[in-house]
């Protein structure tokens, strides 16, 4: 694998004429504001810089090396999750949240991750690019939102690295029977500070930095020690879980011990909310399909095979660990080898801490190789600092945003408390995962742009397409929703997705705090229940009345809209279980991303830039304009039997 710079931002013929026409159409219209109200004017050419939307390329042109095969990509799934749940969140999850019962809690994670892998996979192969999320909400939603996405995956990996470097340095601790942490305490003190760890924690900050280190200057060493480190994970995870069942003793999870789910449904639920960080590793393999060979084929198969490898060890793990002690005597810290220590299992102990270790090692290479690519790809359409994109001259790696994210990713490492962690790694996972699900549904009922390029996802029929354009009423049901076939295409369905989001919202709410935050009578409670539910079917029953783009040969999320409606309905319901403190940190940070895009990325936008250099172009006939855009972009051949279509009239 190589990394090079960002590609260039091109147009095609026809986009650079469409653009041409809009800015003329313009010009052309009569104000309809007075000349006394210059404001209302300002105010709405800001709102559409906010959602000015980009026009992604159907050809697949890129400067990286096509060297990922369906293997490759499915190693780098497993390879970035694998660690993580098993190692980080088992005994977190069973010894503070949901007991034995931690195992439904992964289960209930597994459906999230499931129902958003299939939403992200959608875009991978639309999109084979590095970011796609990212691109794919810039080309639905607007620059604005795109730029939400983007800094939610950057905090995402963030503190994803620094949860596991954490864990790690607690595993390696324990080898050495807690003297790191008994020396720091004695030498710096104790932390009392809610979401800040009991001590700073200096051995996972220099694990980073190694990390880092490692990374910018041998970047084709770290891409062939995965499989390696990935192959020893899976022998030493078979072994804890044929051994763990072997030596399972059931009376754990007896009404002796406390029974299955000792914190009962809500306990699960946090939970699960809190697993869904041990099933984030798919969207590592969407950010590396511009490298591969068949996106359309790997990407599918790549997230569905991790995915199902995953979240089968991570049930598995869980279920053995209760399994082996009672779950009110085991360590978070470093549980999974606590277990095997307090059974008489010392070898096996040792052999989970090495093996933790290696894992999550690899977890950590994965987040630093996938976070300087998300800000590179944002610092090459100019929405983040140009620093961003220069490269190592020799490993072609971005060698600024190694380092710096680094640093930042180590200085987190030190402060933060392992839940805290996790859970800013949580929300901004599914945040962005529910932004997904909304793009793919914006997507799906939306006029694809003509192109004269050759297109790896055409629609299946041309005639029909014209026919029934995506966005309009289907013709069965206009005779009983002719009502809302007087909007122009793609208008109800946006209205129809806000209502979708806010009821799922509402009814979240009423789910998780009814009783207890807002003190609901019941009567209340009840008629909030009903009336967000009847309001969130009500919307899908809308979207589905429209037509739908179709593809030929690539993989489509199959039942939309109900698929990423339940994505974005489960995503919300488990972001509302987290922390308040979670919610409140998370808040500052997106004001720091406001604050990085208004004050920096809004300016120096690509996007922002071209729409300058056309209303700077010399005056002159659209004519003009157009001839002296189209000739050389008509240059090159075309691929064969792709024609162009002539512009309709």
């Amino acid at each position: 694998m190589y990394w090079h710079g960002a590609d260039a931002q091109s147009t095609t013929p026809l986009t650079d004429i469409h653009r041409c026409q809009h800015l003329a159409w313009c010009s052309s219209q009569p104000p309809t504001m007075a000349r006394g109200l210059p404001s209302t004017t300002s105010l709405a050419r800001f709102c559409q810089k906010l959602n000015r939307l980009k026009t992604l390329e159907s050809t697949r042109k890129t400067s990286l090396q096509l060297c990922l095969t369906t293997l490759d990509l499915t190693l780098l799934g497993v390879g970035a999750t694998v660690g993580s749940g098993l190692y980080v969140l088992t005994g977190t999850v069973a010894k503070e949240m949901a007991g034995p019962a931690g195992l439904m809690s992964f289960v209930v994670a597994a459906l999230a991750s499931l129902m958003a892998a299939l939403c992200y996979t959608e875009i991978a192969v639309h999109v084979p690019r590095a970011g796609s999320a990212y691109l794919f909400t810039y080309a639905s939603m607007g620059e604005l939102w795109a730029f939400f996405i983007a800094w939610n995956i950057i905090l995402k990996q963030l503190h994803g690295g620094a949860a596991v470097a954490r864990l790690c340095s607690g595993y390696l601790d324990a080898i050495f029977s807690h003297r790191i942490r008994s020396f720091t305490e004695a030498h710096v003190g104790i932390w009392q500070v809610p979401f800040l760890a009991r001590y700073p924690d200096f051995l996972a900050a220099v694990l980073i930095i190694l990390a880092s280190i490692f990374v910018s200057r041998t970047h084709h060493l770290s891409s062939w020690l995965n499989p390696i480190f990935l192959a020893i994970s899976l022998v030493v995870i078979l072994f804890i879980i044929i051994l763990g069942f072997l030596l399972a003793d059931p009376h754990n999870w007896s009404p002796e011990e406390g029974g299955f789910a000792p914190f009962g449904f809500s306990g699960i639920m946090k939970g699960a909310a809190t697993c869904f960080y041990a099933f984030v590793g798919f969207d590592i393999v969407a950010a590396s399909s511009e490298e591969a060979w068949d996106p359309k084929r790997a990407m599918p198969m790549a997230i569905a095979i991790s995915l199902g490898l995953v979240a089968g060890a991570n049930i598995l793990v869980s279920t053995v660990l209760t399994l082996l002690v009672p779950w009110h005597s085991l360590d978070p810290d470093w549980a999974l080898a606590d277990a095997f220590y307090k059974r008489g299992y010392s070898w096996t102990g040792f052999t989970v801490v090495m093996e933790s270790v290696s894992a999550m090692n690899n977890v950590l290479i994965s987040n630093l190789l996938a976070l300087p690519r998300m800000v590179c790809v944002l610092a090459a359409d100019g929405l983040f600092f140009q620093v961003f994109t220069r490269m190592h001259p020799r490993t072609q790696v971005p060698i600024v945003g190694v380092l710096v994210l680094g640093v930042l990713m180590a200085f987190l490492a030190v402060l933060q408390d392992q839940e805290a962690l996790v859970q800013l790694h949580c929300i901004s996972a599914l945040l962005t995962y529910t932004f997904v699900a909304a793009s793919v549904i914006l997507l799906r009922f939306r006029k694809a742009p003509p192109s004269s390029s050759q297109d790896p996802v055409n629609p299946v029929d041309t005639q029909q397409a014209s026919a029934l354009e995506p966005g309009q009423l289907r013709p069965a049901l206009r005779p009983y929703l002719g009502f809302l076939d007087g909007c122009r295409p793609g208008a109800t369905v946006a209205w129809a997705l806000s209502v979708l989001v806010a009821s799922a919202i509402t009814l979240g709410c009423v789910l998780v705090f009814g009783d207890s935050a807002l003190h609901l009578p019941p009567w209340g409670y009840t008629l909030l229940l009903l009336l967000s539910s009847i309001t969130f079917l009500l919307s899908l029953l809308v979207l589905g009345a429209h037509q739908q783009q179709c593809w030929q040969d690539t993989f489509q999320v199959p039942m939309v809209p109900l698929t990423p409606a339940l994505s974005i309905l489960l995503n919300i319901f488990l972001m509302l279980h987290l922390s308040y403190l979670t919610w409140l940190c998370f808040s500052i940070w997106l004001l720091m991303g406001l604050v990085v895009y208004f004050g920096y990325g809004i300016r120096h936008s690509r996007e922002n830039q071209w729409e300058q250099s056309e209303v700077t172009a010399p005056h002159g006939s659209l004519e003009e304009m157009v001839s002296a855009v189209q000739p050389p972009r008509q240059a090159p051949a075309q691929e064969p039997g792709h024609m162009e279509q002539p512009a309709s009239p």
